[in-house]
């Protein structure tokens, strides 16, 4: 270690521990003595400011969910972001749930200590025009540009995540339905209605393309690299990227704009939250308000149009 604590011997084991038995990367285990530095500085100040408290604090252990709640309002008052606070509080408890393991505490003080707010990042969505001007750039001439043109329009057309595009297998598409069963997050499926666009696209793909892409062993996946292989997410990223590349957008975009894309027109349009947080599969609708704040002439239009006062002038 580069530093070592001199005074806490808890800390340096549990920076030993952590690159040891944790076997977490150097950077990992520096940032945390970083931080627990940092920490046994404040709480050293606190103790030669606070009369009688010096035999109470002298080893680090100690403290007590009183003692941080005033490290984090320290932190706060110092102008750390929350970002920084919560990386710093995450540290901290980690060190004491050491203490809990090794049997040298009880009790974890940090456990209970709520973290600030993670800060929402207001989704990056394009223009209507821009997602078809994006789309239309695969016109279906080959066998690629017509996974390309479907991929996309499912991407699209189902607000999907570039993890179940690439989890998307033949059997989880029903084109008879116009539905689509994705796999999303901690492997809980939903069912997502598709337009005619994406159907017919689909179905082409499925008829003329995916046939001459899967050569080798038969996979269940939908999209196929020109190997027969299942796509890889950066192969998808690339996908993404030379269809905003040919269709001249200057904006970044990736697969994730278009499933911003997809809830923020589908909230333009007129449509339900909840509604959309079912589309999106987010378990927690407060995820799913955060586009409301992309346009906030929606919002107005929605005000204008259900209040029963917004009207008058």
């Amino acid at each position: 270690m580069a530093e070592t604590l001199i005074g806490s011997p808890s800390l340096d084991s549990f920076l030993e521990y952590s690159a040891l038995e944790k076997k977490l990367a150097l950077s990992t285990v520096e940032a945390y003595q970083r931080d627990l530095v940092h920490y046994l500085r404040w709480l050293s100040e606190a103790c030669r400011d606070t009369a009688g408290t010096s035999e109470r604090m002298a080893d680090v252990s100690n403290a007590s969910y009183a003692d941080l709640a005033d490290y984090v309002s320290f932190l706060s008052s110092e102008g750390y972001s929350s970002t920084s606070i919560r990386r710093k509080l995450s540290t901290v408890r980690g060190y004491y749930r050491y203490l809990q393991i090794s049997g040298l505490r009880e009790d974890n003080p940090a456990e209970m200590m709520p973290s600030p707010r993670k800060p929402d990042r207001l989704p990056h969505a394009v223009s209507v025009d821009t997602v078809k001007a994006m789309i239309e750039v695969w016109n279906g001439d080959s066998p690629l540009s017509l996974r390309n043109r479907a991929l996309m329009e499912l991407a699209y057309g189902a607000g999907l995540r570039e993890s179940e595009i690439t989890g998307m297998t033949v059997a989880r598409v029903h084109l008879d339905q116009s539905m689509v069963r994705p796999l999303g997050k901690g492997s809980k499926e939903r069912l997502v209605p598709i337009g005619g666009a994406a159907v017919r696209w689909i179905s082409r793909y499925l008829d003329e393309a995916r046939p001459l892409l899967a050569c080798g062993p038969s996979t269940p996946m939908l999209f196929l690299t020109y190997r027969g292989n299942r796509l890889s997410r950066m192969t998808v990223w690339n996908i993404v990227r030379t269809s905003a590349r040919r269709a001249g957008v200057k904006d970044k975009v990736h697969p994730h704009t278009l499933r911003h894309s997809f809830a923020t027109h589908l909230l333009q349009g007129g449509a339900d939250l909840r509604v959309v947080q079912e589309l999106l599969g987010h378990s927690d609708i407060r995820t799913t308000e955060i586009y409301t704040s992309v346009d906030r002439s929606w919002l107005r239009s929605v005000m204008d149009r259900y209040h029963p006062r917004s009207r008058e002038t």
